[in-house]
C-alpha cells in the first residue's frame, strides 16, 4: 500500500465520495482537474474542503465534516433541501494524483446538514454512531414498532400501491390521488417513482378526502400524472391495531402501565 506523506514533496489530494439512498454516486476531490479512482469520476472541487477527522481506538464516536459552496453543479440547493442526501453513505480518502493509489481513512454517514444558501456544512458520524443507540426498549402507551417493519409483523406489500398522481398544490404541498382514503395513508409514506424526486419517501402528515399532505416539500417538477407509490400509516394505537390490522399479539407498547403522571393525579371526591 501507497505509504503518504513519507518525504518532503507529496503528490496527494484528498478525495471523499457520496452515496445515495437511491443509488446516485458522486466522487469529489480537492486537486485540480478530475481524476477517475475505482470506476467513478472525481469532479475537482477545491472550493469543498473536508473538516479535521477525528479517530480513535475506543468506542466514543469519530468525528468529522465537510464543507462547501453550492456552487458546483453535482451538488444542488434542491436535492439538499428535499433530503436525497440524507444518511448518504460517505468515504474520506486520500489520493496520489500521478498513480492513482489510493487509501479510504474514514467512512460513515451523512449526518445533518447546513445551509446559509451560500455554502453549506455537513456532519459526518462514523460507524460508531451505531453503538450509542438504545439496545433496551423504553416503555410507551404507543407502539414502538414501524409500521411494517420489523416486530411490527404485517406484510408491507399487503399496505402499498401504486397510484397516479391527480394533482399537485405546491402552495399547500400535497397531492391528490383518486380512490384512496386520505385516514387510512396519515402517518404513512408516499415514494414518486418518476421525476427529480424519484425514490424519495415523503411522511404523510394529514389528509384530507383524497388529498394527502406531505412533510417535505414537492419539487415544482412534479406535476399531475406522475406515478407514486403509497403506503398506509398507522397511528400506533392499540385500539387501531385490534380494530383495522388484527394484529394486536404484535403490539409493541405498554397502553395499561401507569406513566409518571400517576404521581400528580387526585381525587375529585366521587365514588
Amino acid at each position: 500500500m501507497r505509504r503518504f506523506f513519507s518525504s518532503e514533496l507529496e503528490t496527494a489530494a484528498t478525495f471523499w465520495r457520496i452515496f445515495r439512498r437511491d443509488g446516485v454516486a458522486y466522487g469529489f476531490t480537492s486537486h485540480n482537474r478530475d481524476l477517475l479512482i475505482d470506476g467513478i469520476t472525481h469532479r475537482a472541487a477545491p472550493g469543498m474542503v473536508p473538516a479535521a477527522i477525528r479517530m480513535t481506538s475506543d468506542l466514543s464516536e469519530d468525528s468529522a465534516g465537510v464543507e462547501g459552496a453550492l456552487s458546483h453543479a453535482s451538488i444542488r440547493e434542491d436535492d439538499l433541501a428535499n433530503g436525497l442526501f440524507d444518511d448518504a453513505t460517505i468515504e474520506v480518502g486520500i489520493v496520489d494524483w500521478e498513480t492513482l493509489d489510493h487509501h479510504t481513512i474514514y467512512s460513515g454517514i451523512l449526518g445533518s446538514i447546513e445551509d446559509d444558501g451560500r455554502a453549506f456544512s455537513g456532519e459526518l458520524k462514523s460507524a460508531k454512531h451505531i453503538l450509542e443507540r438504545d439496545l433496551v426498549p423504553r416503555t410507551s402507551p404507543t407502539c414502538r414498532a414501524q409500521f411494517c417493519g420489523p416486530g411490527c409483523g404485517l406484510s408491507a406489500p399487503r399496505f402499498t400501491s401504486r397510484r397516479t398522481v391527480a394533482a399537485v398544490d405546491h402552495e399547500r404541498n400535497r397531492i391528490k390521488v383518486a380512490d384512496v382514503l386520505a385516514a387510512d395513508h396519515i402517518e404513512g409514506q408516499v415514494r414518486f417513482l418518476v421525476g427529480p424526486q424519484t425514490g424519495s419517501v415523503f411522511g404523510v402528515l394529514g389528509g384530507e378526502e383524497d388529498w394527502l399532505t406531505l412533510d417535505r416539500p414537492i419539487s415544482a417538477q412534479i406535476e399531475a400524472g406522475v406515478q407514486a407509490e403509497l403506503l398506509q400509516g398507522c397511528d400506533h394505537l392499540l385500539a387501531t391495531c385490534t380494530s383495522r390490522f388484527g394484529n394486536s399479539i404484535n403490539f409493541r407498547g405498554e397502553p395499561f402501565l401507569p406513566g409518571n403522571d400517576l404521581l400528580a393525579r387526585y381525587g375529585n371526591g366521587s365514588r
